[in-house]
């Protein structure tokens, strides 16, 4: 407060409390951001990528690969949005509608998805299994 302000030290608005940004680890070379799935879904993820890989015919695996990347997706978005705003435990209609909204993005995702997948060819397969397993590293 100046000397010259006409206000009382007790009616002074106070600026408000600012909190400094957490600081980034280091990212290294390259940043990213990973989740956490289930040992189930490792397994999983490592025997598609096995069998596609391994395939004289990758196409003949394309579904089982996009049954996995849908559940990727599926499990990361849940693990970055549901379960960071389960976090701040917001209110009951806040977190279905949360869960709701979420539920018809994956449902147009997953269309996509298969649509995409479905019409790759060999080569273009082996390079998600390469990406996934990037991801993986």
């Amino acid at each position: 407060m100046s000397p010259h302000s006409t206000k009382s030290p007790r009616h002074a608005s106070a600026a408000p409390a600012r909190h400094a940004p957490a600081k980034a680890a280091d990212p290294g070379p390259k940043p990213f951001l990973r989740f956490y799935h289930s040992h189930e879904l490792r397994t999983k993820t490592l025997h598609v990528l096995e069998t596609v890989e391994e395939a004289d015919k990758p196409t003949a695996h394309a579904g089982r690969l996009t049954d996995l990347v849908i559940e990727l997706t599926n499990t990361g978005m849940d693990q970055f949005f549901l379960q960071s705003l389960k976090a701040t435990k917001p209110n009951y209609l806040v977190q279905q509608s949360a869960s709701l909204g979420l539920s018809g993005v994956q449902k147009v995702m997953g269309t996509v998805i298969r649509n995409i997948l479905g019409r790759m060819d060999d080569r273009q397969l082996l390079s998600v299994c390469a990406s996934i397993r990037r991801f993986m590293a």
